[in-house]
C-alpha cells in the first residue's frame, strides 16, 4: 500500500484528554516522522504538530481517533503525492 506524507495539527484545550492523546500517538508511533509540541499558557492550551508517513487509511484512522477526543481539535493536511 502506497504511503503519503501528512501533517496533523492538534489543539489541546482539555488536559484530561492528554493521556489518551499520548496513548493514541504511541500506538501510531511507527508512522510518525516528527512531533513538535508548543505549550501556550496565555490561552491555557497546547499546540501539537505531527508529521506522518503512512497509508491513507492509517492517517484517516489516526485523525478520526484524535478528533473523537474531548477538548481536542485536529486537522490534517496531505501531500499531493
Amino acid at each position: 500500500m502506497e504511503s503519503r506524507v501528512a501533517i496533523i495539527g492538534i489543539i489541546v484545550e482539555n488536559d484530561s484528554s492528554i493521556g489518551e492523546l499520548n496513548r493514541i500517538l504511541h500506538e501510531y508511533g511507527g508512522y510518525i516522522v516528527g512531533r513538535m509540541g508548543i505549550p501556550y499558557p496565555k490561552k491555557n492550551m497546547n499546540i501539537i504538530s505531527i508529521a506522518v508517513d503512512a497509508p491513507q487509511s492509517v492517517i484517516s484512522a489516526l485523525s478520526g481517533k484524535l478528533g473523537n477526543l474531548q477538548g481536542i481539535s485536529s486537522k490534517t493536511a496531505y501531500s499531493k503525492a
